[in-house]
């Protein structure tokens, strides 16, 4: 099991927590079988950026992103050098800190 660090959000995890996660496991799904209900408009299937997470720490034991991911990302709220989908990042086997950010753009709902 791996330590999967969530930083408070103020709607999602106002305290913040520490999860034990089985290595492997995507990050988004990691928050909902713990109760953080991320917004995941697309079903988990690389098709939004509703589930984009900053990762503070641990950043590099992830496996690189995939070019799909990576042109969402162009498109998320907040993009930081550490940003990634969480329906697509795998927790490895080191301790990973994120933070869920502030926004979300949904384009469908939003008519983008």
């Amino acid at each position: 099991m791996v330590q999967l660090v969530v930083l408070p959000h103020v709607e999602l995890c106002p305290d913040g927590a520490v999860l034990e996660v089985e290595k492997g496991t995507t990050i988004c799904d990691a928050l909902l079988q713990n109760g953080i209900e991320i917004e995941h408009a697309c079903e988990k299937s690389c098709a939004c950026t509703t589930c984009h997470v900053v990762v503070r720490e641990g950043f590099n034991s992830l496996e690189d992103a995939e070019e799909k991911e990576e042109d969402l990302l162009d498109k998320a709220w907040g993009l930081e050098p550490t940003s990634r989908l969480s329906c697509q990042a795998r927790v490895a086997d080191e301790e990973l800190v994120i933070e869920i950010p502030k926004y979300t753009i949904n384009h469908a709902s939003e008519n983008h």
